[in-house]
């Protein structure tokens, strides 16, 4: 099966998890994709196959002669799309030798995919571009990691002339909502280091991302008929406003780049009686995270003076850290293999952060040293999400590739 046919068949399977639920995974339609999966890696002949009840799906390439007593290198991506846009019903879409000029996905809806919004469009003139119709997202997020990892997998267990060491690969649900690997089985799994295939555009190549918080206040109000309020009345939308304000006005999303940190605003509700404000704080620097979450929590007990006791809480969570401090310094060797092998295959290696995080990350700090590799995708988590095939199938050959050097390197 071709890397195209393969996404297409993975893309048509909805898999959204979904925020704010207790069971794992958050949706039980993950697992018709980790079915499948869990099919076609029994029926290419991998070994140790396993679909868990949590929905993660486990396989083992075994090493050909001469890699069996090298480490085992692993792999993994995440079969859910985000909650931030529907996955049901995708119909994706493919347009050819792409001429730079804007690609329509619904003519009949008027929605239209312009290099005028999306200037990075214009690297793939001549290229094969794969978009969703607009009315759902496209799902390459990371059902572009998926299909490389199984077409490498494919590629390996068909041809046993080519040599390599022993390969472990993984599937994992709930990653768009921060639950990746909550159970994930580390010694079923059975690698000594490993990727995540889950980054953007051709050559990304990551092992920071931000140290990551949630950061919920509520805030506890009375209410008094306005006509009676003076001196009586504590408004607790206004006292939230009044919170938000107290944040650096700087340290936003929308104002921020590269290594800046920021504090997003997620969801504010409420009424007079009582408001919530539910953040996320995220920072590179270990030291600016905890200035961040001190910073939240001050301005709370400062409001809580102010107003009177019980008026403000703040509950602040850790959610994870930056894996730089895991890769650093034992295992840069594994990005200057990346990088390697995307140089021999004229790729430009591009290692910059995660203005955000991986399932790699958390994996990280569990024992398993895992940066993360680019997927060949655009505009995640929206209707104009975009893949380029190309693209994929050169990742696909770096996959192959970090196996093969594996025998002579340190995997």
């Amino acid at each position: 099966m071709d890397i195209l046919e393969r996404f297409f068949n993975y893309v048509k399977i909805d898999t959204q998890s979904a925020e704010d639920v207790e069971a794992f995974p958050s949706t039980e339609k993950q697992k018709n994709l980790a079915e499948l999966l869990k099919k076609e890696l029994l029926e290419l002949g991998a070994q140790d196959v396993v679909l868990d009840a949590n929905g993660y799906v486990y396989a083992k390439i075994p090493a050909t002669d001469g890699g069996a007593e090298k480490r085992t290198l692993g792999f993994l991506a995440h079969m859910d799309t985000s909650p931030d846009a529907s996955g049901k019903d995708v119909k994706p879409q493919v347009t050819k030798d792409y001429d730079g000029g804007d690609i329509v996905l619904n003519a009949e809806k008027g929605i239209v995919l312009s290099p005028e919004a999306y200037p990075e469009l214009k690297q793939y003139v001549g290229k094969t571009i794969l978009t969703s119709d607009g009315t759902t997202l496209l799902g390459a997020d990371d059902k572009a990691g998926v299909s490389e990892i199984m077409t490498m997998t494919e590629y390996l267990l068909t041809h046993p002339e080519v040599k390599h060491g022993p390969i472990a690969v993984a599937f994992t649900p709930d990653e768009e909502v921060g639950r990746g690997v909550d159970f994930f089985n580390l010694e079923q799994f059975g690698a000594d280091v490993a990727f995540t295939v889950d980054g953007g555009a051709l050559g990304e190549l990551e092992y920071e991302n931000f140290n990551a918080a949630s950061l919920v206040v509520t805030i506890h109000g009375i209410s008094v008929h306005p006509g009676d309020a003076k001196n009586k009345m504590k408004n607790a939308i206004r006292i939230g406003m009044e919170y938000d304000c107290m944040l650096p006005a700087e340290e936003k999303p929308e104002l921020t780049e590269g290594y800046e940190g920021f504090f997003h605003l997620l969801h504010f509700t409420g009424d007079v009686e009582e408001a919530k404000l539910v953040y996320i704080i995220r920072d590179h620097d270990r030291d600016k995270f905890e200035q961040k979450k001190a910073l939240a929590g001050k301005i709370g007990k400062r409001l809580d003076i102010l107003y009177g006791g019980n008026t403000v809480e703040t509950e602040i969570r850790d959610s994870y850290y930056n894996m730089k401090e895991k890769i650093e310094p034992d295992y840069l060797w594994m990005i200057d293999l990346v990088k390697q092998e995307m140089e021999k295959r004229g790729i430009r290696p591009d290692v910059r952060p995660i203005r955000g995080g991986t399932d790699g990350a958390r994996l990280s700090f569990m024992g398993l040293p895992c940066p993360n590799i680019c997927t060949g995708g655009h505009n995640f988590h929206g209707r104009f999400e975009y893949c380029v095939l190309e693209s994929m199938e050169a990742i696909v050959q770096v996959l192959i590739g970090l196996c093969t050097a594996g025998l002579n390197g340190k995997c």
